[in-house]
């Protein structure tokens, strides 16, 4: 039987690591990137998905988005991942390399689960002073 999961959450960060216990780390959780110039690369961004109280095999797909135009800044290749049964879970980490952002502004962050967009949240880029 499947059993669609909860996106129990969705985050933005600089870097992740694993304790030898398991323990997942992340480190500068963030939803604004601050650029002198425009248009910006940014090295490197982390989003971290953590699926739970669903059962069965799925698929994921993050995607970055500029509302300005519908473009992609960046999407990522669907990722499987499987739940053997209601009480797990399943977290995903997707790595972002050099990615450019044409202008400053709302672009937005969008989660799809077998194809189906499930939340999406902005990501807001600035132009420093």
């Amino acid at each position: 039987m499947k059993i669609k999961p909860n996106l129990q959450f969705s985050v933005l960060c600089d870097d992740v690591r694993r304790e030898d216990n398991g323990k997942f780390i992340l480190i500068g959780l963030f939803e604004a990137i601050n650029a002198k110039k425009f248009p910006a690369t940014h090295a490197i961004l982390f989003v971290v998905n953590r699926w739970c109280k669903g059962q069965g095999s799925f698929a994921q797909k993050i995607r970055i988005v500029n509302p300005k135009n519908n473009s992609l800044i960046f999407q990522t290749d669907e990722q499987a991942f499987e739940l053997a049964d209601i009480d797990r879970h399943h977290t995903l980490i997707s790595r972002f390399n050099n990615l450019v952002f044409p202008n400053p502004g709302k672009y937005w962050v969008e989660v799809l689960l077998d194809g189906e967009l499930l939340i999406n949240y902005p990501i807001i880029l600035n132009e420093a002073k």
